[in-house]
């Protein structure tokens, strides 16, 4: 009951201080113009959108990291060396996501940094990641927790923990088009692995990770009284990033690599839709989906964005609970 009470009060903490911060940060990005250059290929309902201010992703941010901080200092929770590498991932690649938010904001066009650019500063992160996670004894192990499967899978371990990373920030980046699609999805994403985090006893710091995480869910919740529709303000690559980030880092500190793909099914399904359409095109120059992500599809068959939301997000709880299932049962 007590570790219980623990969560529900980390998410409460998370919730007050996201709103805090939002309060003051919304009306401050308003007047400072620090508002996001929408693409002429959305649906004309978008248009009305514009002037609404980015970088919202640093109430999420901010929020989870003031929180530990403080009760660091309170003396109410330890920082452990996982979670250090949790928090430097997240704080690394919402740092790249600025960067792209402030050029753009800039230079007043959708042309922030360019996707070269971008994916360096992604492998860079990653690989540190990658070294500190393998300095702390870990071994490079493909883990099936159901049947007690550990395969190494050496060098090539290296690898499969770049492609995590990349796949899911990139992931819930392109996901990031409707008011508080990405935002939901990633809150149910980060409840579900702070679940299965807790469950996961033999993680150095696993009770400390958990505790970061449901902070993050608080703070995510608090983030969505600004970002659902209609949205007073978009988290911009800043949040995205960052998000995509800790659900993949998570992922590989608790050997649940493969269970990302059902936890973040409508993820992997907005980017297989991106990956399919651009594909299709070079070998047809036709569409296979009227627009990719497929969020964008539901939009031009004429359903509304809150309900794409919704029926996105009880997908997306589906998946979760499916995790937890197999993740903490089985």
């Amino acid at each position: 009951m007590l570790l219980l009470t623990k969560v529900v009060l980390c998410i409460m903490i998370g919730f007050l201080v996201s709103m805090c911060i939002g309060s003051l940060l919304v009306p401050y990005l308003r007047k400072k113009k620090i508002d996001q250059t929408l693409s002429i290929y959305l649906e004309e309902r978008h248009h009305k959108k514009a002037g609404t201010p980015t970088m919202g992703g640093l109430i999420f941010i901010l929020s989870p990291l003031l929180s530990i901080l403080v009760l660091y200092f309170l003396g109410k929770i330890e920082v452990t060396y996982n979670l250090l590498i949790i928090l430097f991932t997240f704080i690394g690649y919402g740092f790249i996501g600025f960067l792209d938010d402030y050029l753009i904001i800039k230079r007043k066009t959708n042309a922030g940094l360019s996707e070269g650019q971008k994916l360096i500063g992604q492998i860079i992160i990653a690989t540190i990641f990658f070294y500190l996670f393998m300095l702390a004894d870990n071994e490079p192990l493909l883990w099936i927790h159901s049947i007690h499967l550990k395969w190494n899978i050496g060098w090539f371990y290296g690898l499969f923990i770049l492609f995590i990373l990349l796949a899911s920030s990139n992931a819930v980046n392109l996901t990031d088009g409707l008011d508080g699609l990405a935002g939901g999805l990633s809150t149910i994403a980060i409840f579900t692995f702070g679940i299965l985090t807790l469950a996961t006893g033999w993680l150095e710091g696993y009770t400390e990770i958990a505790f970061f995480l449901f902070l993050l869910v608080g703070s995510l919740l608090g983030f969505l009284l600004f970002n659902v529709n209609p949205a007073k303000i978009f988290m911009g690559d800043t949040g995205s990033l960052a998000l995509g980030a800790i659900i993949g880092a998570i992922a590989i500190l608790t050997r649940h690599e493969l269970l990302l793909i059902v936890i973040g099914i409508v993820f992997v399904l907005e980017t297989v839709s991106c990956i399919l359409q651009r594909y299709y095109y070079k070998l047809t120059k036709k569409r296979l989906f009227p627009m990719a992500p497929i969020h964008h599809t539901f939009e031009k068959l004429g359903f509304e964005e809150r309900d794409i939301v919704k029926l996105f997000w009880i997908v997306g709880l589906i998946g979760g609970m499916l995790g937890i299932i197999y993740g903490v049962w089985l």
